[in-house]
Protein backbone atom coordinates (compact mmCIF):
# COMPACT_ATOMS: atom_id res chain seq x y z
CA UNK A 1 0.00 0.00 0.00
CA UNK A 2 2.85 2.07 0.72
CA UNK A 3 4.50 1.29 -2.57
CA UNK A 4 1.50 2.42 -4.67
CA UNK A 5 0.60 5.49 -2.82
CA UNK A 6 4.63 7.14 -3.87
CA UNK A 7 4.20 5.77 -7.35
CA UNK A 8 1.17 7.65 -7.88
CA UNK A 9 2.70 11.49 -7.48
CA UNK A 10 6.03 9.82 -9.06
CA UNK A 11 4.07 9.12 -12.36
CA UNK A 12 2.14 12.07 -12.38
CA UNK A 13 5.05 14.32 -11.87
CA UNK A 14 6.67 12.58 -15.28
CA UNK A 15 3.34 12.86 -16.87
CA UNK A 16 3.47 16.54 -16.26
CA UNK A 17 6.83 17.24 -17.08
CA UNK A 18 6.74 17.92 -20.53
CA UNK A 19 3.66 20.41 -20.07
CA UNK A 20 5.42 22.02 -17.52
CA UNK A 21 9.00 21.97 -19.91
CA UNK A 22 6.47 23.27 -23.14
CA UNK A 23 4.81 26.27 -20.78
CA UNK A 24 8.17 27.07 -19.58
CA UNK A 25 9.18 27.21 -23.20
CA UNK A 26 6.41 29.41 -24.17
CA UNK A 27 6.69 32.16 -21.54
CA UNK A 28 10.32 31.91 -22.30
CA UNK A 29 9.52 32.76 -26.17
CA UNK A 30 6.98 35.34 -25.89
CA UNK A 31 8.75 37.26 -23.16
CA UNK A 32 11.71 37.55 -25.38
CA UNK A 33 9.67 38.29 -28.51
CA UNK A 34 7.31 41.33 -26.49
CA UNK A 35 8.93 41.83 -23.15
CA UNK A 36 12.28 41.70 -22.77
CA UNK A 37 15.81 40.57 -24.68
CA UNK A 38 19.64 40.64 -24.07
CA UNK A 39 22.17 42.10 -26.27
CA UNK A 40 25.91 41.93 -26.64
CA UNK A 41 27.90 44.65 -27.24
CA UNK A 42 30.46 44.22 -30.71
CA UNK A 43 31.90 47.25 -30.91
CA UNK A 44 33.61 50.23 -28.72
CA UNK A 45 30.92 52.98 -30.07
CA UNK A 46 29.38 53.28 -26.36
CA UNK A 47 32.72 52.80 -24.45
CA UNK A 48 33.08 53.50 -21.51
CA UNK A 49 29.30 53.33 -20.71
CA UNK A 50 29.45 50.24 -22.84
CA UNK A 51 32.38 47.60 -23.23
CA UNK A 52 32.71 45.13 -26.28
CA UNK A 53 31.17 41.96 -25.12
CA UNK A 54 28.88 43.16 -22.41
CA UNK A 55 25.69 41.95 -22.05
CA UNK A 56 22.92 44.35 -21.64
CA UNK A 57 18.81 43.77 -20.65
CA UNK A 58 16.24 45.97 -23.41
CA UNK A 59 13.10 46.38 -22.57
CA UNK A 60 10.97 45.76 -25.49
CA UNK A 61 7.73 47.04 -23.99
CA UNK A 62 8.04 49.99 -23.20
CA UNK A 63 8.54 52.14 -26.12
CA UNK A 64 4.33 50.66 -26.44
CA UNK A 65 3.01 53.38 -24.17
CA UNK A 66 5.52 56.61 -24.50
CA UNK A 67 8.45 57.83 -26.94
CA UNK A 68 11.98 57.50 -26.49
CA UNK A 69 13.76 60.60 -24.30
CA UNK A 70 16.73 62.34 -24.77
CA UNK A 71 19.28 60.50 -23.00
CA UNK A 72 18.24 56.82 -22.97
CA UNK A 73 20.08 54.45 -24.39
CA UNK A 74 18.20 52.68 -27.18
CA UNK A 75 18.81 49.53 -29.58
CA UNK A 76 17.56 49.79 -32.65
CA UNK A 77 17.04 48.39 -36.51
CA UNK A 78 19.60 50.05 -38.34
CA UNK A 79 18.83 51.72 -41.79
CA UNK A 80 20.94 49.94 -44.64
CA UNK A 81 22.71 52.77 -45.11
CA UNK A 82 24.12 52.79 -41.54
CA UNK A 83 24.82 49.20 -41.09
CA UNK A 84 25.46 48.09 -45.18
CA UNK A 85 23.69 44.97 -44.32
CA UNK A 86 20.23 44.23 -46.12
CA UNK A 87 19.77 41.60 -43.82
CA UNK A 88 19.19 44.52 -40.96
CA UNK A 89 21.80 44.76 -38.09
CA UNK A 90 20.61 46.08 -34.42
CA UNK A 91 22.68 49.22 -33.01
CA UNK A 92 23.20 50.52 -29.99
CA UNK A 93 23.31 54.68 -29.35
CA UNK A 94 22.05 57.09 -26.56
CA UNK A 95 19.27 59.64 -27.85
CA UNK A 96 20.52 62.99 -27.91
CA UNK A 97 17.29 65.33 -29.88
CA UNK A 98 14.00 64.08 -29.84
CA UNK A 99 11.55 65.48 -32.78
CA UNK A 100 11.14 68.93 -32.86
CA UNK A 101 14.90 69.03 -30.84
CA UNK A 102 17.40 71.86 -32.34
CA UNK A 103 20.74 70.65 -31.58
CA UNK A 104 23.83 72.74 -32.16
CA UNK A 105 27.60 72.28 -32.27
CA UNK A 106 28.65 73.51 -30.21
CA UNK A 107 28.96 76.59 -27.47
CA UNK A 108 32.42 78.38 -26.33
CA UNK A 109 33.28 75.45 -23.90
CA UNK A 110 32.37 73.35 -26.85
CA UNK A 111 29.65 71.55 -25.17
CA UNK A 112 26.48 70.64 -27.58
CA UNK A 113 23.49 72.72 -26.94
CA UNK A 114 19.95 71.39 -27.34
CA UNK A 115 17.05 74.15 -27.76
CA UNK A 116 19.60 76.68 -26.34
CA UNK A 117 20.93 74.39 -23.33
CA UNK A 118 24.23 73.89 -23.31
CA UNK A 119 24.95 69.94 -22.29
CA UNK A 120 27.20 68.54 -19.65
CA UNK A 121 28.03 65.29 -20.59
CA UNK A 122 29.75 63.09 -18.57
CA UNK A 123 29.69 59.93 -20.16
CA UNK A 124 31.42 60.68 -23.16
CA UNK A 125 34.85 58.66 -23.92
CA UNK A 126 38.07 59.47 -22.19
CA UNK A 127 41.71 57.83 -21.81
CA UNK A 128 44.44 58.66 -20.02
CA UNK A 129 42.71 62.01 -19.48
CA UNK A 130 41.75 62.68 -23.08
CA UNK A 131 38.77 63.20 -23.77
CA UNK A 132 36.51 62.79 -27.15
CA UNK A 133 34.87 66.36 -28.18
CA UNK A 134 31.06 66.50 -28.26
CA UNK A 135 31.24 66.36 -31.89
CA UNK A 136 34.21 66.56 -35.03
CA UNK A 137 32.59 68.56 -36.60
CA UNK A 138 29.95 72.06 -36.04
CA UNK A 139 26.74 71.49 -37.32
CA UNK A 140 23.30 72.93 -36.78
CA UNK A 141 19.90 70.90 -36.78
CA UNK A 142 16.45 70.27 -36.32
CA UNK A 143 15.36 66.62 -35.91
CA UNK A 144 12.27 66.07 -37.77
CA UNK A 145 8.88 64.80 -36.77
CA UNK A 146 9.11 60.93 -35.77
CA UNK A 147 12.85 60.83 -35.47
CA UNK A 148 15.84 60.66 -33.54
CA UNK A 149 19.06 62.27 -33.50
CA UNK A 150 21.40 59.34 -31.48
CA UNK A 151 24.94 59.52 -30.90
CA UNK A 152 27.61 56.91 -29.26
CA UNK A 153 29.34 57.95 -26.27
CA UNK A 154 33.11 56.98 -27.92
CA UNK A 155 32.26 59.66 -30.11
CA UNK A 156 35.75 59.46 -32.04
CA UNK A 157 34.82 55.72 -33.02
CA UNK A 158 30.82 55.83 -33.22
CA UNK A 159 28.83 55.80 -36.72
CA UNK A 160 25.82 57.78 -35.17
CA UNK A 161 24.21 60.41 -36.54
CA UNK A 162 26.76 63.36 -37.19
CA UNK A 163 28.95 60.45 -39.15
CA UNK A 164 25.58 59.95 -41.45
CA UNK A 165 24.62 63.57 -41.82
CA UNK A 166 28.31 64.39 -42.69
CA UNK A 167 28.31 61.44 -45.01
CA UNK A 168 25.08 61.89 -46.72
CA UNK A 169 25.53 65.85 -47.38
CA UNK A 170 23.85 67.24 -44.46
CA UNK A 171 20.58 65.00 -45.15
CA UNK A 172 18.58 65.16 -41.89
CA UNK A 173 16.68 62.02 -42.59
CA UNK A 174 19.16 60.30 -43.48
CA UNK A 175 21.29 61.08 -40.33
CA UNK A 176 17.77 60.54 -38.36
CA UNK A 177 16.40 57.28 -37.59
CA UNK A 178 13.09 56.29 -37.33
CA UNK A 179 11.49 56.31 -34.11
CA UNK A 180 9.48 53.19 -35.42
CA UNK A 181 12.44 51.12 -35.76
CA UNK A 182 13.60 51.16 -32.30
CA UNK A 183 14.02 48.14 -30.60
CA UNK A 184 13.62 49.34 -27.01
CA UNK A 185 15.79 50.81 -24.28
CA UNK A 186 18.63 49.42 -22.67
CA UNK A 187 17.69 49.22 -19.14
CA UNK A 188 20.73 47.89 -17.35
CA UNK A 189 24.20 45.45 -18.05
CA UNK A 190 24.24 42.47 -16.45
CA UNK A 191 27.57 40.31 -17.44
CA UNK A 192 30.16 40.64 -16.88
CA UNK A 193 29.14 40.85 -13.37
CA UNK A 194 31.86 43.20 -12.23
CA UNK A 195 30.56 45.66 -14.58
CA UNK A 196 26.33 45.31 -13.73
CA UNK A 197 24.82 48.63 -13.18
CA UNK A 198 21.42 50.56 -14.84
CA UNK A 199 21.65 52.47 -17.49
CA UNK A 200 19.85 55.54 -16.06
CA UNK A 201 19.55 58.95 -17.77
CA UNK A 202 22.29 61.59 -16.83
CA UNK A 203 21.00 64.44 -14.40
CA UNK A 204 22.29 66.70 -17.19
CA UNK A 205 19.27 65.91 -19.65
CA UNK A 206 16.89 67.62 -16.94
CA UNK A 207 17.45 70.85 -17.92
CA UNK A 208 17.09 70.62 -21.47
CA UNK A 209 13.78 72.67 -22.28
CA UNK A 210 10.92 71.18 -24.78
CA UNK A 211 11.42 72.52 -28.41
Amino acid sequence: MIDEQTDKPRSSFWKELPILLGVAILVAVLVRAFVLQTFFIPSPSMENTLKIDDRVLVNKLVYDFRSPHRGEVIVFKAPIEWSGNPKGEDFIKRVIGVPGDHVVCCDPEERLMINGKSLDEPYIFSMNGIRDKPADQEFDITVPKGRLWVMGDHRSASGDSLEHWQQSGQNITEATIPEDDVVGRAFTVFWPVSRATWLTVPDQFDGIPKP
